[in-house]
């Protein structure tokens, strides 16, 4: 045991002398979370939108105010002009344009029905998509209030029939902070146990000093334990602070229990620095076991469900993450935060987290070699 503590005490001043290796472990992962945090966020917003109007009279014009006042538009022309238009959407001025048909006013007042139409720039799906259908919520609230002001009955007695009302559980406020701060906290830690863990390792190797080690009686277990025991502790003390910054900054909800979050981030740190180690293992420089840890954490990141549902993906590419331990984690952080899921909620993932570390830690420890000892 005083060997391992030696080994702790040896690494975490090697830690500390690293002019670069410090602020990347601490300064660097919190000033991504407050800035991913702000900017990534689905909600879109300053769509510029062109509208293409042929009349100048009172209904025209309210709706055109709607999308003035809306805060997702910014109304960049209105005009008669198609071409103008079109130019607008091909040259990337416009994301979309709405034209108000020959005779809009009219066509209410005479026969109660009018069109309209929307073309959206679909380069980008989802936000063509996000686009229209604010234009369109735009279009039918502006067409209910026609309908109020063409009736002497009253509101109640219009809205008759089936009618919903939606209530928003563990983020009432729809506020998408809430969302992503414990996700992004996920990929910060994952960053620390896989890229620094593979460095720390393969930078032993370029400096000889591996070799000094092998040579000595220390034993394999000793080695191993003493090299992950600090990006462990470091690793925790990040999440601790991440969660102080979510709480702090964007006051995000912590609803369940933290022992739960660290007791799970600790399965999960296990995992990842025997995939740092496991690594270390097949590469012979920093550089390799960089580019192999991005190639890794790439993957997990793009296939964890932080900014896609695991469920729309197609079925093949739901089964690859099953072997994904990020996704794992970013479940139970958000339901455990969010919704204060307790620990019968989360046993699936704990489980699964837990044959993960165990089995890959396996094959790093199989895959270390040592020459004495």
């Amino acid at each position: 045991m005083q060997t391992i503590l030696f080994l702790i005490r040896k690494e975490f001043i090697q830690i500390f002398r690293h002019k670069i290796m410090l602020p990347m472990l601490i300064m660097m992962p919190l000033v991504q979370l407050i800035i991913l945090a702000n900017a990534a966020d689905f909600e879109i917003r300053n769509i510029n939108i062109h509208i293409i109007n042929h009349e100048n009279n009172s209904l025209n014009n309210r709706l055109i105010s709607k999308f003035k006042t809306s805060d997702h538009f910014n109304v960049i022309a209105v005009g008669a002009s198609q071409k103008q238009a079109h130019d607008n959407i091909l040259y990337g001025n416009a994301d979309l344009y709405l034209e108000i048909q020959q005779d809009f006013e009219k066509s209410i007042l005479r026969d109660n029905n009018a069109k309209v139409h929307i073309s959206a720039n679909a380069i980008d799906g989802m936000k063509a998509g996000l686009a229209t259908s604010y234009a369109i919520h735009i279009v039918q609230d502006f067409n209910q209030n026609i309908i109020v002001e063409s009736t002497d009955l009253p509101v109640s007695v219009q809205e008759s029939g089936i009618v919903t009302k939606s209530s928003f559980w563990f983020n009432p406020e729809m506020d998408y902070a809430n969302f992503m701060v414990p996700g992004i906290l996920v990929i910060l830690v994952t960053a620390i146990g896989m890229f620094f863990t593979g460095i720390n390792i393969v930078r032993e190797k370029e400096m000889g000093t591996i070799e000094q080690i092998n040579v000595t009686p220390i034993k394999k277990h000793q080695f191993i334990i003493g090299k992950l025991s600090p990006f462990l502790i470091l690793g925790l003390v990040e999440l601790a602070l991440g969660l102080t910054i979510g709480k702090l900054i964007f006051d995000i909800p912590i609803v369940g229990s933290l022992w739960l979050v660290f007791s799970f981030a600790t399965l999960y740190l296990l995992a990842v620095l025997g995939l740092g180690m496991l690594l270390s293992t097949i590469t012979n420089t920093q550089q390799q076991a960089m580019f192999m840890s991005w190639f890794f954490l790439m993957i997990f990141v793009l296939m964890s469900g932080l900014f896609t549902p695991i469920e729309s993906m197609p079925a093949w590419a739901q089964k690859i993450t099953w072997f994904n331990p990020v996704s794992y984690f970013i479940d139970v952080n958000r339901k455990v935060l969010l919704k204060g899921s307790d620990f019968y909620a989360v046993q699936g993932q704990f489980i699964k987290i837990s044959i993960f570390a165990i089995v890959i830690n396996t094959l790093a420890i199989w895959n270390y070699r040592k020459t004495s000892g």
